[in-house]
């Protein structure tokens, strides 16, 4: 069996079972998910197409105002308290995707080429070894296939929120580090999707290219375990920065490191707290920086937004009377 599939085999109960002996194989080069395009250049690939087309979603809904009942800032804040411009912001992401394709492609040509053809042979071996005979062969061949992959990925969210979460804060209780590199994000008061890689060159490397890179050298992490790791991660840092609460968000249920709890760590009032990111706030909880009234800012940003979405159809409303009776004169 050279090749590992999908789903499970039709005939793996007879293959795995323990009166079986082990089941020959034969190693060979793992086909590319996207033929022509190796798994390893796809993992550099992905999270930037990623970024700027999850960024452009939220870009889009801003725009044209798609969904102001659950904008947190209202546009006009953006536009007054920000200090930097949106071609300054795409300006340094555009660098910080080549500084990390340049750290990539280095990293991803000393990578041995991924394999496959031994899969079933481990399960076979895993079986003989650990697995006790209740366990059904199918939940074995998932677990293997996907639930192993699973928690290294979670590993691999810890281990990042905890790389993060230790530079993030050394960055602001030291005043130089701050000032040289760390304020340059915190331009941004009003957090925008594009913004969500708005960083010191410097800074944007440690963080996040070397923490996400070390984070699957440490964990051993496939190509295809990469491609996951690297989009959602980059997926759900746009998402912290995106300025919505929008109610189908997967990231912003799913998660209590959330579009609003980052929002609290760019007020001045709440740079002082809330470092963790970008998944968890375990950390924040663990050494008392997770900002005291995380509920009631929600709830108070609740009754803002609803405010100015009220202002905000009242004012679409005049408007359309005013171009109505431009019309009619």
């Amino acid at each position: 069996m050279a090749t590992i599939g999908f789903v499970p085999p039709q005939n793996l109960s007879s293959v795995l079972s323990r009166s079986t002996p082990p089941p020959e194989y034969v190693v060979v080069k793992r086909p590319d998910l996207i033929a022509g395009i190796p798994d390893g250049v796809l993992a550099l690939v992905s999270p930037i197409i990623a970024y700027w087309t999850y960024a452009t979603f939220f870009h889009i809904i801003d725009v044209y105002q798609l969904a102001e009942k659950y904008r947190i800032h209202p546009s006009a804040e953006e536009e007054s308290r920000n200090k930097v411009t949106l071609p300054e912001v795409l300006r340094d992401v555009i660098l910080q995707h080549i500084v990390q394709t340049i750290v990539g492609w280095t990293v991803y040509k000393f990578d041995p080429v991924p394999t496959t053809g031994f899969e079933i042979y481990e399960m076979w071996s895993l079986r003989q070894k650990y697995v006790p005979a209740f366990v059904s062969d199918t939940v074995l061949w998932w677990a293997y296939t996907y639930g192993f992959s699973l928690i290294r990925i979670v590993l691999a969210f810890c281990f990042i929120d905890t790389w993060q979460y230790t530079l993030h804060r050394i960055m602001h209780v030291n005043k130089w580090l701050y000032r040289r590199f760390h304020s340059r994000h915190h331009r941004l008061y009003v957090p925008y999707a594009y913004g969500a890689l708005y960083n010191d060159p410097v800074e944007g490397f440690l963080l996040d290219t070397a923490g996400a890179g070390l984070a699957s050298i440490v964990f051993n992490l496939t190509p295809r375990e990469n491609i996951c790791l690297y989009t959602f991660a980059t997926m759900k840092t746009v998402d912290d920065h995106c300025g919505y609460r929008l109610p189908f968000d997967f990231f912003q249920w799913a998660f209590p490191n959330n579009s609003i709890y980052h929002d609290i760590h760019h007020q001045i009032w709440g740079i002082k707290s809330n470092f963790s990111q970008p998944f968890f706030t375990f950390w924040d909880r663990l050494f008392g920086t997770r900002y005291e009234f995380v509920n009631e800012y929600k709830t108070m940003q609740d009754h803002i937004t609803l405010t100015k979405y009220r202002e905000f159809l009242q004012a679409k409303e005049a408007k359309k009377r005013a171009a109505r009776q431009k019309k009619e004169n």
